[in-house]
């Protein structure tokens, strides 16, 4: 395939694009049907207009913010980034292979390492100068074979494709409970620095891994620390015998096991290293290891042992300033912080769009690909037991190789037509995902790897 007016750039033939986006009419649609449009100018973002520039097709990029990085920079009005964020899956298994994170970067980067890597990523690869910064999208529609994209200016676009980027972390979700809390409640999206809790009773409700976090980063500046928690958890230390967890075992030769095996091995191995989290107050977790995201947490339990954090069961009900806990027990808090997750919206995108299945996640080819249209793609959007950049990227490049195979070689394009109405390929690797709603676009990383390279191939 030809890269007009490219440079080599780590080895990757990369197009030098500095037409901007210009500006749309009011009326009608300026016509761009000719390009592909990128909402947002996070990971799966960059990951998709690089794949797009080094497979020769013209694009423009939307971002609501002032510089790319998504929900990694902190000073973005929709940022949900607090002060002592670091990456939970270890920077070896993170990052793009072609362009590593810094040699003299930890092991598990902080916020303001990750978000300056990923705008030494926009540089290296000249991806500025096609991304339109400030520009809210407000809907997507369809328009024949096309797509009418409208930005919160007023201003609209006729694109030929679309490729949806704008993360899976917008929209916070509110756990329900009866009653009225009168003290202090935020929910963690909002949480920025431990100041906040000083000199009160802080109740953290939701025991995944921004809460855990959370409730270490109160036990600093709160008067009390409680961590309620629903359900009981895995909890996995960010090292084992010193080594990332996520790299532990992760060599040429590491063995590939059934999935009930590695399970078992494993879990005994995480009850040898670490300290017994029912002892702790933590549940015994309802479903087996890897069948939902563990905690990543190597404080939590120590923090526990030192009594600083008291473990609490699910919320009932509230009463001013009382909480009242499932088992009978109440306390009183200045402060509750409802760490429970995000809801997956698209809220430019009606929902007759995608192919919605039990309302939680879209029902997508690899988490990508409409079955029916061919022109509208979902980026980034899994969740896994690992690292997920470089997952992107070929996300990014298999779409693009299926809208040139659409121009170039449409006996391939029509054969995965066909494939990408399903059924889809296995990428759980054996793992039963459906006990919980958030699992609803979660993958086994490696098993997700395979198929990524699967279908890459396809297109060769």
């Amino acid at each position: 395939m030809s890269h007009p007016s490219s440079t080599k750039k780590n080895g990757i033939a990369d197009i030098q694009v500095t037409e901007p986006v210009p500006p749309g009419t009011m009326d009608g649609a300026l016509d761009r049907s000719d390009r592909v449009c990128i909402i947002g100018a996070g990971p799966a973002g960059l990951a998709t207009a690089r794949a797009m520039a080094r497979n020769g097709l013209l694009y423009d990029q939307f971002e609501r913010h002032d510089d790319v990085g998504g929900v990694w920079d902190i000073d973005a009005e929709y940022s949900n980034m607090y002060e002592s964020a670091h990456l939970i899956s270890s920077k070896n298994s993170t990052q793009f292979d072609d362009f590593p994170l810094p040699d003299e970067a930890a092991d598990y980067p902080c916020h303001r390492t990750i978000l300056k890597y990923f705008r030494d990523f926009a540089e290296e690869f000249g991806l500025y100068e096609r991304i339109r910064f400030g520009a809210t999208v407000d809907s997507v529609e369809r328009d024949g074979d096309d797509w009418l994209v409208e930005l919160d200016t007023g201003e609209r676009y006729r694109y030929g494709a679309v490729c949806i980027a704008n993360g899976h972390l917008n929209d916070p979700n509110w756990a329900e409970f009866s009653g009225e809390f009168t003290g202090e409640m935020i929910h963690s999206c909002e949480y920025r620095n431990s100041d906040i809790f000083a000199d009160k009773r802080v109740l953290i409700i939701g025991a995944g891994n921004s809460g855990c976090d959370l409730a270490v980063d109160a036990i600093h500046r709160a008067k009390s620390v409680d961590l309620s928690m629903r359900r009981g958890y895995h909890v996995v230390p960010k090292y084992i015998f010193g080594v990332p967890a996520a790299d532990f075992g992760a060599g040429s030769n590491r063995i590939k096991l059934p999935i009930w095996l590695k399970q078992r091995i494993d879990s005994k191995l995480l009850r040898t290293i670490a300290p017994d989290p029912r002892k702790y107050g933590i549940p015994e977790p309802d479903h087996k290891l890897y069948e939902s995201h563990p905690i990543v947490n190597s404080q939590l339990l120590y923090h526990l042992g030192h009594g600083d954090i008291e473990i609490r069961t699910n919320v009932e009900r509230f009463e001013d300033k009382t909480v009242h806990f499932v088992d009978g027990t109440s306390a009183e808090y200045d402060l509750v912080v409802m760490a429970t997750g995000y809801e997956l919206t698209f809220p430019f995108l009606d929902k007759k769009y995608l192919p919605w299945k039990g309302g939680k996640a879209p029902d997508l080819y690899l988490n990508i690909f409409h079955p029916e249209y061919d022109n509208l793609f979902v980026m980034g959007l899994i969740e896994s037991d690992g690292g997920g950049w470089q997952i992107r990227d070929w996300q990014g490049e298999a779409v693009a190789r299926f809208l040139v195979a659409q121009k170039e070689a449409p006996e391939v394009a029509d054969s995965f037509r066909k494939e990408k109405k399903g059924p889809a390929p296995d990428t759980t690797g054996g793992v039963d995902f459906s006990k919980f709603d958030r699992m609803a676009y979660y993958v086994r990383n490696s098993v997700y790897r395979e198929r990524m390279q699967e279908l890459l191939e396809w297109f060769e």
